[in-house]
């Protein structure tokens, strides 16, 4: 018999947004399944009426990247809900069957001044007998760059030969990534404000890290995919999402 992996099977349970067959949301353990989008309400019946809203729009669905860490699968989603949207979709597994999800959504832009877009370049798995080292290197990224805001160690960390960028709104290069990091905002502080990681998770030379901070003072979701090549950190893709007000949560579980 064959056996469908973790992340075929998210790849099908996604894609029923789409085409509206209901095998697919079977992965789902809907006793025990525990929602992370604020915005959506607990349960499997609240991922039920997603679903037949979002079907509503004639939506399309398209899975760019699919990673599998232990009981996680994490993707990179290109969306089109009347609007295109990219998306971080994180589901973890548990016996066999999914058992809680987080997400992260943004409106695409672009492409950037460097030419990239919000999901291009390489998509294969590499490296696999890394991850834990790729993992340690992107964990430290967050912690001693990004949270304290130490743009003098970049150079520990970024590519010496090349940093693709995808984000909308910066461009290629280290130069461009401390422009991006040093930028004030309207307080006179970092525009972009790491507070603390939630996650990291890895597969060969891709690393998710999952974060939150500030974006201009507002309360935001920061979920950044990192390549990595020999030891350093090569090409970045982000969605960045504002985290909605707790009186406009739909369940009690959290952003993260």
């Amino acid at each position: 018999m064959t056996t469908i992996s973790k992340i075929d099977q998210i790849r099908d349970l996604l894609k029923s947004i789409e085409t509206g067959d209901p095998g697919p949301v079977a992965v789902v353990n809907e006793a025990r399944y525990i929602q992370h989008n604020p915005q959506t309400h607990e349960g499997s019946a609240g991922l039920a009426q997603l679903f037949a809203q979002l079907s509503k729009t004639n939506p399309r669905v398209h899975m760019v990247r699919g990673f599998e860490d232990g009981p996680f699968v994490f993707a990179h989603m290109e969306y089109d809900f009347s609007s295109p949207k990219i998306c971080f979709e994180v589901f973890r597994f548990e016996e066999g069957r999914v058992v809680e999800h987080w997400d992260n959504l943004q409106e695409r832009a672009g492409p950037n001044i460097s030419g990239r877009s919000m999901v291009d370049g390489p998509v294969a798995v590499e490296d696999t007998e890394l991850r834990e080292e790729n993992r340690a290197l992107v964990k430290g990224f967050v912690e001693s760059v990004l949270i304290p805001g130490a743009l003098d160690r970049l150079g520990f960390f970024v590519g010496p030969d090349g940093y693709r960028e995808h984000n909308p709104d910066q461009g290629d290069g280290i130069v461009a990534l401390r422009a991006a990091l040093g930028a004030q905002g309207h307080d006179g502080r970092r525009l972009i404000q790491y507070q603390r990681l939630h996650r990291v998770l890895a597969d060969g030379n891709f690393v998710l890290s999952v974060s939150e901070g500030l974006r201009d003072g507002v309360p935001t979701a920061f979920y950044d995919l990192y390549r990595i090549a020999h030891g350093h950190l090569v090409e970045h893709w982000d969605t960045v999402e504002t985290i909605a007000p707790r009186s406009d949560w739909k369940n009690d579980n959290g952003k993260f």
